[in-house]
Parts: C-alpha cells; sequence; structure tokens
C-alpha cells in the first residue's frame, strides 16, 4: 500500500497565489518521489486554482492528497457552490477563445476529474478535483 498523505494550501482571491499553488504542489510531489507527474500535476491545479480565483469572489484552495490507491488527488476549493460549466472537448474550443479551455485540459489529462460540494472550511462551497494515477 503506497504512502498517503495531505497537504492544503489556502489562498487569497488574488491571480498571484496561482504561482504560489503551482510551485507549492511542484515541491510537494518531488518530496514524495513523484517527479515524473510534476509537469501534469502543475498544469491541472494551475487550471483549477486560477478557476476557482478567476470565478469567484472569496478565498480559495488547494488540497493535494495521495489516496491509499495510489491516486494523487488535487482539487481546488472556492466559495461558489455552483457547478462548473461542462467541458467541450479541446478539438471543439477556437484557438482565439479566451474562456473554456481549463476543464477541457483537465478532462484531457486527467485520469478521472469531477466536482463536489463542500462545507469543509465553513463556508457553502465545492471542489473541483482530478486525479492522477501515481502507481
Amino acid at each position: 500500500m503506497p504512502e498517503t498523505w495531505d497537504y492544503t494550501l489556502y489562498i487569497p482571491n488574488d491571480l498571484r497565489a496561482v504561482t504560489v499553488c503551482r510551485r507549492t504542489l511542484r515541491m510537494v510531489l518531488t518530496l514524495h518521489g513523484l517527479i515524473r507527474l510534476v509537469d501534469t500535476a502543475e498544469l491541472l491545479a494551475t487550471e483549477l486554482i486560477s478557476n476557482a480565483v478567476r470565478h469567484t469572489k472569496g478565498p480559495a484552495a488547494l488540497r493535494v492528497r495521495r489516496t491509499p490507491q495510489g491516486l494523487v488527488w488535487i482539487g481546488a476549493w472556492d466559495t461558489d457552490p455552483g457547478p462548473p460549466q461542462p467541458p467541450q472537448p479541446l478539438d471543439q474550443i477556437s484557438e482565439l477563445a479566451e474562456d473554456g479551455r481549463g476543464l477541457a485540459l483537465i478532462r484531457a489529462c486527467a485520469d478521472y476529474w469531477g466536482w463536489q460540494p463542500s462545507g469543509r472550511f465553513g463556508d457553502r462551497g465545492k471542489y473541483v478535483w482530478c486525479e492522477l494515477e501515481a502507481v
């Protein structure tokens, strides 16, 4: 059974926090010997966190954990309890479109993804998450 762990980084509603999240995620995965996942995980976390910051007004959080099944779970919590817009396939998104690529990238690159309502931090909100196989 793989080692399990769980980290949560709380961030303000500030686009600069996306870089802090990306660098923190890189360090966590590297320290746990999962360097091969870093590039994909950074891309996915960047999309999740930037959506949380851009589309809500409150704080956000990045959570990353390794499950007993060996998956790396990456989630972005935000204060909006509403579901994200369903992603379109990447090949159906215009190269000139300013929005819509984030969840499409997550759907294309992650092994699994989804969203769930959450009251974890005392406020209503949601997690949008993805998983990468790390076994």
